[in-house]
């Protein structure tokens, strides 16, 4: 087994961070993204849409998507279950990780990945309105998720989830997007210098 890792790029990372939840070490591969690795012939033949994370197991079957990658994991190691018990509590977590995921960490990307002029061999067409766009959508997200945390500890409910390692991999992209944390947003603070303090996080 080994996995395709993309260094500092936010999914590569997602992953990461939840192997060290859970105690595993995986023999990765690095892949320098910065220098287009990822769209060379190791990492292409593996995943044609040439992105990372990518895991190939002993067999050779291929894994890709940051979630499915974590998901298998979970299967083969439901403890710490990353991913909820129970049916409520899974459902739950299911439905924060998608909130996350769809409003607040795909915003942050859209953002850097149409603004930064780093990425303009990468995003094309680069589209700078449309990731100008987005940046409010992750701060009002942001607002929304300030209440929630008003009233518990963690995204989906008192427990660590893979929904808190999506919003600490999102929150952490906002500096190369520049987009800011609102400084009211106090919960939200709270919630992201706990989670940042954990050992996982800087896996």
């Amino acid at each position: 087994m080994k996995l395709f890792d993309g260094g500092r790029a936010p999914n590569p990372r997602r992953v990461r961070v939840f192997l060290a939840e859970k105690g595993l070490e995986v023999p990765l591969v690095p892949v320098d993204m910065g220098a287009l690795e990822h769209r060379e012939q190791p990492v292409s033949s593996r995943n044609p849409l040439q992105r990372l994370p990518v895991l190939e197991l002993d067999d050779g079957t291929v894994i890709t998507e940051s979630v499915a990658i974590c998901r298998y994991f979970e299967e083969l190691h439901p403890e710490p279950a990353l991913f909820g018990h129970g049916a409520l509590g899974k459902a739950l977590v299911e439905m924060w990780q998608r909130r996350m995921e769809l409003n607040l960490l795909n915003c942050v990307s859209a953002a850097f990945r149409h603004v930064h002029p780093a990425m303009k061999e990468w995003e094309i067409p680069q589209i700078p309105e449309w990731g100008e766009a987005n940046k409010p959508k992750a701060v009002a997200f942001l607002r929304l998720l300030d209440d929630e945390l008003a009233n518990r500890e963690f995204v989906a409910g008192d427990a660590y989830s893979i929904a808190d390692i999506t919003g600490l991999i999102a929150i952490d992209f906002m500096k190369p997007a520049r987009i800011k944390v609102p400084e009211d947003c106090v919960n939200v603070l709270r919630w992201h210098q706990a989670i940042s303090s954990r050992p996982s996080a800087a896996a």
